[in-house]
């Protein structure tokens, strides 16, 4: 159907060009066959290129409808000259930069479902094992019995608290709800502070600690990067056994400086170590105690502030860790 404003258009056109010949025929007749020709040819171009751009307009309109529905697969780049053509850049625009948000978006909905099918599963265990407990405890009269399964209790309890406080730490650092600090910080500050709550479970599984710390500065926020390193060392410590050794150095070079832990536990497989900072990742060599967020929670807060984590290691000889912050960064 014909655009109600091209009709209007094209009318006053021809009743312009037969006012035009009329008066003009009082004239001369040539010069009124002449006046109704060009009248007639300026009336039909103007209807036609009116009626081209309602098109492009028509066919432009159609297009975000499409892009309403959902449908952001259409290409309308246009390389040639004109406003239409300045329009459907822009659209064109506007539309990749939503359909990038729009898949982002998708990811975000997978990558939700996934972690929270994941944070389910890490508390379906110890949730299980405590309603278990729980039961028992109600029929148990042994005294000694009673304080075994309080204990086990106790441990599971502390592994939930544990996991959902590393997940509000996730959280909030995803969302950038977090302001690390910039302070000047010493390292020895750092890794006094990170290995305080691993003492006496080093002391029961008869780890020995050795330390080479040549103390150094550097710009960050102290509660967050102990943290960090306090889940690197935890790491390692679960992946030692029983009279095993844990070393921690620091150090300064002339492009960087560096926090490195090292342990002579299990170690990981090759295949595993390009995933161990993803969320929720177990490899083979994981402990039963892991839950697999520590590690990816280090790698944040250390990126963050504007450090590395490197790591390299060898199944039954150990594995290293080193932190490392550019001076040219802190």
């Amino acid at each position: 159907m014909i655009n109600k404003d091209i009709k209007i258009i094209a009318l006053m056109g021809f009743l312009g060009t037969i006012v035009a010949t009329v008066v003009t025929l009082f004239f001369n007749v040539v010069c009124s066959v002449v006046t109704f020709l060009l009248g007639a040819i300026l009336t039909l171009t103007f209807y036609i290129v009116t009626k081209k751009r309602y098109k492009k307009i028509a066919d432009l309109n159609n297009y975000l409808s499409l892009v309403c529905a959902g449908n952001y697969m259409i290409d309308i780049k246009d390389n040639t000259e004109g406003e239409l053509s300045i329009l459907k850049n822009n659209l064109y625009k506007v539309i990749v930069l939503l359909r990038s948000k729009n898949e982002l978006l998708e990811k975000d909905k997978i990558y939700l479902a996934d972690s929270l099918a994941d944070i389910s599963h890490q508390l379906k265990t110890p949730l299980t094992s405590l309603m278990v407990m729980v039961d028992l405890l109600k029929d148990e009269k042994n005294i000694d019995k009673q304080k075994e399964f309080i204990s086990i209790i106790e441990i599971q309890i502390s592994k939930i608290k544990w996991l959902v406080e590393n997940l509000l730490k996730l959280s909030k650092l995803d969302a950038g709800t977090i302001k690390f600090k910039k302070e000047k910080i010493d390292v020895l500050s750092v890794i006094t502070k990170s290995l305080s709550p691993f003492l006496v479970q080093m002391e029961m599984k008869n780890i020995s600690l050795e330390t080479t710390i040549n103390d150094f500065s550097f710009t960050g926020d102290l509660n967050w990067t102990s943290e960090a390193v306090e889940n690197i060392i935890k790491n390692c410590i679960e992946h030692t056994a029983d009279n095993g050794k844990l070393n921690i150095e620091t150090g300064v070079t002339n492009i960087y400086s560096y926090i490195k832990i090292t342990d002579n536990g299990c170690g990981i497989k090759k295949k595993d170590l390009p995933h161990i900072f993803e969320r929720f990742y177990q490899g083979e060599n994981s402990s039963k105690e892991s839950v697999g967020i520590g590690l990816a929670l280090a790698k944040i807060i250390i990126d963050n502030q504007g450090g590395t984590i490197d790591v390299t290691s060898e199944e039954n000889v150990g594995t290293e860790f080193i932190i490392k912050f550019n001076k040219m960064v802190v």
